[in-house]
């Protein structure tokens, strides 16, 4: 039977079907968090690089320069500054950035940091024709394990852009969590048509995302309008309610945006501050999304 291309004259199972492929399901918000601490830091970079305008099918040396940047210079940058502060963060990488940058991505996890799925080349999954994703998903953690010699136990979709049939991937990989979802501030487990999947989401958020206050394209009308200021005060203000809440605060950074010399800074602020609290615990998006899976306050007695 075909279905109405009008929401309003859907059956009530459509519509509780199309809610119930990725739903929030119990929160893993834990009891505690190590050591004491009153909060969890997870910092997170998508080292898109060139993909971008690879992804759209755009040859512009000019764009595609915007992306070597993050190599160059932002990736070198953001490594000494978290080699300075002693924490270890979770890098996301489209299997194309690690093939077109081995040493870089070989570097970052013989530096005790985390490697994520994200994309062969920063693709649109909700664009792709039937079965393409769960070639490209595979694919691209083949890759990064060969490349980094570190197995992905975590995925970021690119773009979060989570199609109809992500979760089922997902769930055929054995992944521990996804990071594409945002429908807490605390880690949740996610449901499959109201059934518990085992997966933990450790959701994101565009207020969190440098991106969307750094991008810019020339022949549109998306400029960086936000200055790293008014950034960091965003930033400083989603930490002090994550230490408020005893919650998790996960950002999320691309080196071609947070790497320019203006940008870092606000980063070396934000990650002193928190240390000087004495009351953060910052660890890779896996140490998180295992802790909250083994200490959650709602886990079945």
């Amino acid at each position: 039977m075909q279905r109405s291309e009008n929401p309003w004259e859907w059956p009530e199972e459509t519509w509780r079907h199309i809610v119930g492929r990725a739903r929030a399901g119990r929160s893993l918000a834990p009891t505690h968090w190590p050591n004491g601490a009153r909060c969890a830091v997870a910092l997170s970079f998508d080292a898109d690089h060139d993909t971008i305008p690879l992804r759209d099918c755009d040859e512009s040396p000019m764009r595609i320069s915007q992306g070597q940047y993050g190599h160059r210079q932002g990736m070198p940058r953001i490594r000494r500054l978290l080699a300075r502060h002693g924490v270890r963060a979770s890098f996301f990488y489209p299997a194309v950035s690690a093939l077109l940058y081995p040493d870089e991505i070989r570097g970052v996890a013989d530096e005790g940091h985390e490697i994520g799925i994200h994309s062969w080349i920063h693709e649109a999954n909700t664009k792709l024709p039937p079965g393409v994703e769960r070639d490209l998903t595979l694919r691209a953690r083949d890759t990064l394990e060969k490349v980094s010699g570190q197995t992905p136990v975590g995925i970021r979709t690119a773009s979060w852009d989570f199609s109809v049939d992500t979760m089922d991937i997902i769930r055929e990989m054995g992944l521990l969590y996804d990071s594409s979802l945002m429908a807490d501030d605390d880690p949740y487990e996610l449901e499959v048509q109201g059934q518990p999947s085992g997966i933990v989401e450790l959701p994101p958020e565009w207020i969190r995302d440098d991106a969307v206050y750094f991008n810019m394209l020339r022949f549109a009308g998306l400029r960086p309008y936000t200055p790293p200021s008014a950034v960091e005060a965003i930033f400083r203000a989603e930490f002090e309610g994550a230490l408020a809440e005893g919650g998790l605060f996960l950002l999320t950074m691309h080196p071609h945006h947070i790497g320019h010399r203006s940008r870092l800074v606000l980063l070396d602020r934000l990650i002193a501050d928190m240390k000087a609290t004495g009351k953060c615990w910052f660890a890779t998006h896996a140490e998180v999304a295992a802790w909250c899976r083994d200490h959650a306050a709602s886990n079945p007695k």
